[in-house]
């Protein structure tokens, strides 16, 4: 687990320049780190440097870059490749030196080429270098659990598991992008590909890019659409088989993800997820595992009592603290260090003191994430299924909505926002995407309404069938699961050099799960059925069963409080003016009316303050860079 950087460039980058890039991400890997700089073909220069936090093999072996046995190929590498032990096996002809992953990934590539992605599972950012095709190779894993960003200069490509490196890098200029900004305020997190600067990318999940004397290909390995299509049609029709081979895959998951040279542990929320995996561990351990929670003087947020219930029931050595709302507050002037772009998904707040609080006594922490995606457990997915019930019903209500009221103003305008919602979703490419487009009005009137990526993700008719739920969940794994949940735990969990691994996100679970009828997944009304069902044969279901709580953040609160005054001054007219980017006039009146009422002015929906919380997380992350 680490972090990793490096360029192949014609422009002169040196060895302290690019330790000084490694280094900004020490918290990445504080065990060991490594830089080297090689000649390469055409005038190029390549260098490649790790941050490493030892998980497996903490001898000086595990030393990265590391390179191949004839010096042929060189590689560093973030994450870990779960089935390594495995592929050890079949490699046996490689002279292997260390018991760890990264030699793995080297043996396989000499055997298989840049095909060795088919072979290799876990979560990974790899860039590897071959001498003899001078070739460089950027690698996501299929998911996108770890981070891999690239900045085209020209010719020349740099590279990181953070922008920081990037922005550290000798010529960098560092020019906002602003067509992304209206997509982020509304969405809370920019996603893959598009990064928040001009230039600089973040490499998809299940990507490949290879840089070759100056070009750039760029393919995917493995794609959602493609691993659904091929995996539902051949669907498991029994459901004692379909609960009886996911539970046995989960298993190896759990497994798999428990092998390390170092303390491990679970996070527990004393949700489903967590929940389950956490069992799963415990059932796989002669000791009690460490399972950490953290909870809420606030009732309405707090959890914790549920997951010291939990804990109690699987006999686990449970660790938890309850945190005051200053706590999570003061974690705020940290976001912009650790996020790197603009981030506003509240939940890393308490994800990044539960990480502090496991890290305490563990150096590798499971977690449940993945389990709505690929399961069907997010209100959304309940919600649409009646939204598509209601479409023809919203058609109609759009019509009449259109009667004029005076003033400009219509009877559109006069709905409940549910009822709005229903009616205004007329775009095929964004049915699945319901919210009222008073949101996306006021994101883009932040920009002046000026061209940019749409808010909403306009690509659903590339997903298969007719099921709003399905094409949801695709698209949820596509953007929401890689750009803002495991973004979120990345960096929460590496701010304090923890290892965060998902077992619901293997491959061989992930593939399976498109082999489950959905019907299997969305039983009458019951999110995530055969999930839950799984947990109930280790956890007596009155621990469980309790509305989904998640991790809540008073925003309004904060934002009407103590960070009134901040938030004024970032919508100041004078600084918007200068910093060049907002509708001054607009985000001055908007901020001013949210701060009054609550709602953005005349709206009606109950989320501006998320608007207002990305407007604010932006302002921060602008200002601590010096930009």
């Amino acid at each position: 687990m680490c972090g990793i950087c490096g360029y192949i460039s014609r422009k002169i980058i040196n060895e302290q320049e690019l330790r000084i890039m490694n280094d900004t991400m020490i918290h990445r890997g504080p065990n060991d780190n490594g830089v080297e700089i090689y000649d390469g073909p055409d005038g190029y220069c390549i260098g490649m440097a790790q941050r490493r936090l030892s998980i497996v093999d903490l001898s000086p072996l595990g030393h990265q870059p590391m390179h191949s046995a004839d010096k042929r190929v060189t590689v560093v590498f973030n994450g870990e490749v779960y089935n390594f032990l495995d592929l050890k096996k079949e490699l046996s002809d490689y002279p292997f030196k260390s018991t760890c992953d990264t030699e793995v990934i080297i043996a396989a590539y000499l055997k298989w080429g840049i095909h060795f992605t088919d072979h290799i599972h876990g979560m990974f950012a790899i860039a590897l270098y071959d001498r003899e095709t001078e070739d460089l190779y950027l690698v996501r894993d299929r998911i996108g659990k770890k981070p891999l960003y690239y900045w085209l200069d020209g010719d020349n490509l740099v590279y990181a598991s953070e922008l920081k490196p990037i922005m550290k890098c000798p010529g960098f200029e560092g020019k906002i992008r602003r067509e992304v900004i209206a997509r982020y305020l509304y969405q809370q997190y920019i996603n893959a590909p598009d990064s928040i600067f001009e230039d600089v990318y973040k490499l998809e999940p299940g990507a490949v890019l290879k840089f070759s004397k100056g070009k750039r290909q760029i393919w995917k390995y493995w794609d959602i659409r493609k691993a659904y299509a091929a995996n539902s049609q051949n669907p498991v029709t029994s459901y004692d088989q379909a609960k009886a081979e996911l539970k046995d895959l989960l298993k190896k998951a759990v497994a798999d993800r428990m092998i390390a040279d170092v303390p491990l542990g679970t996070f527990l929320s004393g949700g489903f997820d967590s929940s389950l995996i956490t069992a799963l561990a415990q059932d796989n351990s002669v000791e009690p595992v460490k399972t950490f929670s953290i909870g809420f003087n606030e009732k309405n947020y707090n959890e914790a009592e549920f997951a010291k219930a939990v804990a109690s029931h699987l006999g686990t050595d449970h660790t938890e603290l309850y945190i005051d709302e200053k706590e999570m507050f003061d974690q705020i002037e940290s976001m912009a260090r650790f996020y790197d772009e603009p981030f506003a998904d509240s939940s890393q707040i308490p994800s990044m003191l539960v990480s502090k609080l496991a890290k305490q006594k563990v150096t590798v922490a499971l977690s449940g994430d993945g389990g709505d995606e690929f399961f069907c457990g997010y209100n959304i997915y309940a919600d649409l299924a009646l939204a598509r019930k209601l479409d023809f019903l919203g058609n109609i209500a759009y019509g009449i909505g259109q009667i004029p009221l005076g003033s400009g103003n219509k009877l559109l305008n006069k709905y409940p926002f549910k009822v709005r919602a229903i009616a205004e979703n007329h775009n095929k490419e964004t049915k699945c995407q319901l919210s009222s487009e008073g949101y996306v009005r006021a994101a883009r009137a932040f920009m002046n309404n000026e061209e940019g990526l749409p808010c909403k993700y306009p690509i659903e008719t590339s997903y298969p069938g007719s099921n709003w739920q399905i094409k949801r969940m695709l698209l949820d794994m596509d953007t929401y699961l890689p750009g803002d949940i495991l973004c979120k735990m990345d960096r929460a969990s590496m701010k304090y050099s923890l290892e965060n691994r998902c077992p619901i996100m293997d491959t061989a679970v992930m593939e399976y799960s498109f082999r489950i009828p959905h019907e299997f997944k969305f039983y009458k009304g019951d999110k995530k059925h055969i999930l839950k069902d799984i947990a109930y044969d280790y956890i007596p279901r009155e621990l469980l069963d309790r509305p989904k709580v998640g991790f809540g953040v008073p925003l309004d609160k904060w934002m009407r409080g103590p960070l009134k005054e901040q938030l004024l001054s970032y919508a100041d007219q004078d600084f918007l003016k200068k910093q060049g980017l907002f509708d001054a006039a607009y985000v001055n009146k908007f901020i001013g009316d949210y701060i009054a009422t609550g709602d953005g002015g005349r709206a009606s929906g109950s989320n501006y303050s998320k608007i207002a919380w990305s407007f604010f997380v932006f302002q921060q992350w602008y200002q601590y860079f010096g930009l």
